[in-house]
């Protein structure tokens, strides 16, 4: 997660203490963070540019994947149909 949406959840954290306890707002902010970034670090997550980059990744797969699917059905219907000037009758065995 980015240090700056660490801060921000660090701050909307301390903003619901008691006015009595704000008065150690750095030790609190400081181990806000700390724990924050702690518990965030062992989830299983990947960075905001791990993740665009990987969803670049998959559009041009998708985009290969549709224009082999479309020459491949290209084709599979030149090969299923019979071939200009050809008898309509079976090969003979």
């Amino acid at each position: 997660m980015e240090p700056f949406r660490i801060d921000e959840l660090a701050r909307r954290l301390f903003e619901k203490l008691p006015p009595a306890v704000r008065s150690v707002q750095q030790d609190l902010e400081s181990n806000f963070r700390a724990i924050l970034r702690e518990q965030l670090t062992k989830l299983d997550m990947v960075s905001r540019d791990e993740f665009d980059a990987q969803a670049k990744v998959l559009e041009r797969t998708r985009a290969k994947l549709e224009a082999l699917e479309g020459r491949l059905a290209a084709l599979e219907g030149g090969v299923a149909g019979p071939a200009p000037g050809a008898p309509d009758r079976p090969p003979p065995l």
